[in-house]
């Protein structure tokens, strides 16, 4: 399985909270769009299977016109051999998707909806510095769902304020909509935003891993209660609506990035391009790949393994670790464990490593205590 996914690299306006890359300005939106289609074929001999994935994030992709979204499927469709049934998802924010736009978007190849809800607060919203309002995230569902079926939101907990009863009517909101996939994360402080200048200078206060936790729970209760499965740490969906686009990545599968700050990785090594809309136009113009790349090493992919892994239902395979890694590494992971399994936080079945359910919230600090970093 490969997966094919596209950056577009412009949003209306910058969320607080964000650090992925992209422009404010759609100055050079139709050179970008241009750019990105020639990447595609620039790179046509990249992958060696079936696409099995298209995904077009960002940034903000339901900014551009629906012509666009159209000429970059086809382009791929054009340069690469696509499957029978391909998931084709667009990330989409709610005040782009009116009924006009979703009627066209229904007509097109998509068949996924990404929507950053992130609130149906409106004080959250405004804190977060979101484009859109409360209003326009229910409006949008309401819309969304007579087209399309297959529908993920996300839903950011955590937030300063945010009681627990704000955060169940959060969730409770969403599933009154039938939507099949849920994506929530942790309000987290990344360098450089403007988040952590708001919250340095005390214009907001900074979030407490302690309501992260209780609103974590209540998640993952109302959830399960719901019929939904916790397949990976921050997804959570209805059988058969798992993301195949990510559960690729988590699984290790290859995929090929296109466009400004995209990465790539073909099972042994990595590469992303440069992280600057002009350079990247330049670069493309001149018929030259704007990207570095990296052989990663085997306890490199021994630490993405651990990640990846401990994140999902899926698990660690002790076997894998053995014959992809080999024995010291084996040793090294079950020595590690060992303590955690003891507490209760992971367990082992059959040889495979997981979280337990009072571990899920821990995870990504009992991956990183996992992490390998020399093995002699």
């Amino acid at each position: 399985m490969s997966g094919i996914y596209i950056h577009i690299p412009f949003c209306k306006q910058a969320c607080h909270y964000c650090d992925f890359h992209f422009s404010t300005s759609m100055r050079n939106s139709d050179s970008m769009v241009s750019a990105l289609a020639k990447e595609i074929s620039m790179r046509k001999d990249a992958m060696d299977g079936p696409v099995e994935t298209i995904y077009l994030g960002g940034g903000t992709p339901s900014v551009l016109k629906i012509r666009d979204l159209e000429l970059l499927i086809a382009t791929v469709y054009e340069n690469f051999t696509v499957s029978e049934n391909p998931e084709i998802t667009i990330e989409a924010n709610p005040d782009d998707l009116n009924p006009d736009y979703l009627e066209k978007l229904a007509r097109t190849k998509v068949n996924r909806l990404s929507i950053g809800i992130q609130s149906f607060v409106e004080e959250d919203l405004r804190m977060m510095n979101r484009a859109h309002n409360a209003a326009e995230a229910v409006n949008c569902l309401r819309e969304a769902t007579k087209y399309f079926g297959n529908i993920s939101i996300d839903l950011i907990y955590g937030i300063p304020g945010m009681s627990n009863e704000q955060w169940k009517q959060n969730v409770n909101t969403a599933l009154s909509f039938g939507i099949p996939h849920i994506s929530s994360y942790a309000l987290t402080v990344e360098p450089k935003t403007a988040l952590q200048k708001l919250i340095a200078t005390g214009k907001i206060a900074a979030p407490q891993d302690d309501a992260a936790r209780e609103h974590f729970t209540i998640l993952t209760e109302l959830l399960a209660n719901h019929g939904f499965i916790h397949y990976e740490l921050s997804n959570f969906a209805k059988e058969n609506y798992f993301s195949r686009n990510n559960s690729a990545y988590w699984l290790g599968k290859k995929y090929l990035g296109i466009g400004p700050s995209a990465h790539s990785y073909d099972g042994l090594s990595r590469s992303w391009n440069v992280a600057s809309n002009p350079i990247y136009l330049k670069s493309i113009e001149k018929d030259a790949l704007p990207s570095e790349a990296e052989i990663l090493s085997v306890t490199d992919r021994y630490n993405e393994y651990i990640m990846t892994g401990l994140r999902t239902i899926w698990g660690i395979s002790m076997e894998k670790v053995s014959n992809d890694f080999g024995a010291k590494y084996l040793q090294y992971l079950q020595k590690g464990s060992s303590k955690y399994v003891s507490e209760g936080l992971l367990r082992i079945d059959d040889g495979i490593l997981t979280v337990t359910e009072s571990g899920k919230f821990l995870t990504d600090g009992i991956a990183g205590d996992l992490f390998l970093v020399n093995l002699a």
